[in-house]
């Protein structure tokens, strides 16, 4: 506790990694500091963990301090900046401004959860401007992958924050307005405190590309492909689904969109202005109707997402959508660092069922929504910040970053990765403190903690398998029957001596024991143990000790 009052920063997610975001501000006396909450979003999972698909950051921080908590503002509607609002909402229940197309996302996502009505989301006009407690913020208008992208402002008693959200300098964006850069100069020349800034692409040389400088490419090369062709891409990408149906109008394919995500994206999208010069999509059952060499199939799973509708149709499961030798997949995205091991796995599949594999590698197919190296420099030269706090990164992107704003001129560099409490002002800026930020995984319909006993549970069962034991005594503690045991992922066929063994320690376990109190973990480490010393195993071992 300090008197003075103070601006701080606090990501617990995002910083140290890409996606999953969640960022605080905080102002006011160190203990009594009101917080607004920037961004709140979900990342997928890699398949390592048994059953989790989707994890979220832990707001456990900001849940223990709600009475100090005004409310959540959403930069943008992609997935790893709002997709844990509707999980985690009855845990902060704080007022949410959002400007109009990502209101209308989250409020499908609420629909689906079950919160329609119930949550407070105040809808803010592209360059708007609003207060939130100490907080003073104008939306300023950027160029991304999706509409209404938006930098925050935010002005406070001892300084403006410039907080970019996703971002990049795109001249032809085909979806929204260009950056308005006249408003970020303009910051700077009001004099800017800090930037807490996109690092995704801080390692990629010159600028990321314009979206319109695809249309032209992706034409040119579905001209080439012959028989039924895939473009896969994420759905909050409704830029992207824009010029790839641009694509297949000029090479005269209709487009089928497979994907749940991605009709509620383009209906959305619709809505607000998107896609009015697109013809109407067709739907997974009409696409076998079409001629193969006429078709171009939209779908989800460019991230080797294993429900995804590419992983599906790859594995030959989706119920309506299939591949044949001679196809093409196009892989429109880049690799999110963690799924290089999901994605390889799918595009083997593709390749080992004859289809052709094309991706950023092979073609100019993709171009990124973050900024590269000279838009990041342009974005200093603009604001002119005295502080740079690196976001949306690894360590590696972020401590590049930081080396970056250096040779911009910027006197103060942080970087800190999730759960660092940063003071922004007043005096020398530094990481003040280190609380608790970890992951909260989706578990069936579930948000339990990443690495809480389920999860840690699941995983030893992945790898050891389990075992229960039945035994059945009577009164004087003699068998009453003969054990039962049932095992999952131990045995292979064959291994009935083991099986009997095991028994027979059961038996043994059981003659030597005398305390009724003891009896049921004796048997159980006896079975361990043998476990251990014949297969080299710990699988997870259960008791079920019945007196009768």
């Amino acid at each position: 506790m300090t008197d003075q009052e103070e601006l701080l920063f606090l990501p617990l997610g995002g910083a140290g990694e890409i996606g999953m975001n969640l960022n605080l501000y905080g102002y006011g006396r160190r203990g009594a500091e009101r917080w607004m909450m920037v961004d709140l979003g979900i990342t997928f999972g890699d398949g390592s963990l048994p059953g989790v698909e989707v994890m979220m950051p832990d707001p456990a921080f900001i849940e223990e301090r709600l009475d100090q908590l005004e409310a959540l503002v959403l930069t943008h509607a992609h997935e790893d900046h709002l997709g844990a609002v509707a999980h985690l909402w009855h845990r902060l229940r704080c007022p949410i401004y959002a400007t109009p197309f990502t209101a209308d996302i989250l409020g499908h996502k609420l629909r689906e959860a079950g919160l329609e009505g119930q949550v407070d989301v105040t809808i803010v006009p592209l360059g708007g401007t609003f207060t939130i407690g100490p907080f003073e913020l104008e939306l300023i208008t950027l160029t991304h992958s999706i509409p209404e992208p938006n930098a925050i402002a935010i002005r406070t008693p001892v300084g403006t924050v410039l907080h970019t959200g996703d971002w990049k300098f795109d001249p032809d964006p085909v979806v929204g307005e260009v950056s308005d850069e006249e408003a970020l100069r303009q910051l700077g020349e009001e004099g800017t405190l800090a930037i807490i800034c996109d690092s995704t692409n801080v390692f990629t040389a010159g600028t990321s590309g314009s979206e319109g400088d695809l249309l032209e490419s992706l034409t040119d090369l579905i001209a080439t492909l012959k028989n039924r062709v895939v473009v896969t891409c994420f759905a909050s990408n409704v830029a992207r689904l824009e010029t790839i149906a641009a694509a297949a109008a000029a090479n005269d394919r209709d487009v089928v969109l497979a994907g749940r995500a991605l009709w509620r994206f383009s209906e959305v999208g619709r809505d607000h202005g998107c896609l009015q010069d697109t013809p109407a999509f067709l739907e997974e059952d009409q696409a076998g109707f079409l001629p193969r060499d006429k078709t171009l199939i939209v779908c989800t799973g460019s991230q080797g997402e294993p429900r995804a509708a590419l992983s599906r149709i790859a594995g030959g499961s989706h119920p309506r959508v299939s591949l044949e030798e001679g196809d093409t997949v196009i892989f429109s995205s880049r690799i999110i660092p963690g799924n290089e091991t999901s994605i390889g796995r799918l595009q083997n599949q593709l390749v080992r069922a004859g289809v052709q594999v094309m991706s950023e590698r092979d073609h100019f197919v993709h171009v990124s929504g973050h900024p590269a190296r000279d838009e990041l420099i342009r974005m200093y030269q603009h604001v002119r910040p005295s502080i740079a706090i690196p976001v949306h990164g690894e360590l590696r992107h972020m401590a590049e970053h930081a080396r970056l704003a250096v040779d911009c001129q910027v006197s103060h560099t942080i970087v800190g990765e999730n759960g660092s409490m940063m003071r922004i002002g007043p005096g020398e800026p530094c990481i003040v403190d280190h609380v608790h930020s970890g992951r909260l995984a989706l578990e069936g319909n579930r948000v339990v903690p990443l690495h809480g006993e389920l999860i840690r549970g699941r995983k030893r069962a992945l790898w050891n398998g389990t075992a229960v034991v039945t035994v059945v005594i009577d009164k004087m503690g003699n068998l009453a029957a003969e054990p039962v045991l049932t095992t999952t992922g131990v045995f292979e066929d064959g291994d009935e001596d083991l099986h009997d063994a095991v028994l027979g320690c059961v038996k043994d376990a059981l003659k030597d024991e005398d305390s009724k109190e003891t009896r049921n973990e004796t048997i159980r480490i006896a079975v361990r143990r043998l476990f251990r010393e014949q297969l080299n195993k710990k699988p997870i071992t259960q008791v079920h000790l019945i007196e009768i």
